[in-house]
């Protein structure tokens, strides 16, 4: 099963979406604007990629932030719960998309963003 969390209108997901289609593959699209982002794929990016690729510095959401806010955010403990309250409330805090593939294979494993081969290796192995 495969599931995307992003937002319809970035463009970023956009191109994810396009190529999914291209390449004709079906996914659940979780749009995390209006859902939220569940604490626990929040967690599972974070330890597959690190805060610093989970983390979207470069939007205005992390712009207008509060100094106690972007505090939290730079001190990038990854067990910090602070962090993972921070990321839920502001999902646009997160770089997207999130692409989720489960399997009673390998369990569950995130890729963060958009990248060719990046899809083409997390989906085909090649």
């Amino acid at each position: 099963m495969l599931t995307m969390y992003g937002i319809p209108n970035c463009d970023t997901v956009k191109k994810a979406k396009k190529w999914l289609a291209s390449a004709d593959i079906k996914y659940t699209f979780h749009d995390y604007k209006k859902l939220g982002v569940p604490r626990g794929i929040i967690e599972a990016s974070i330890a597959a990629s690190g805060i610093d690729t989970v983390l979207n510095k470069r939007g205005t959401t992390y712009r207008k932030l509060s100094d106690e806010e972007k505090s939290i955010v730079d001190a990038q403990n990854e067990d910090n719960s602070a962090v993972l309250d921070l990321l839920c409330e502001h999902s646009s805090l997160i770089k997207r998309p999130l692409l989720v593939k489960q399997s009673s294979d390998t369990g569950q494993v995130i890729i963060v963003g958009f990248n060719d081969s990046a899809y083409q290796e997390f989906l085909y192995g090649a």
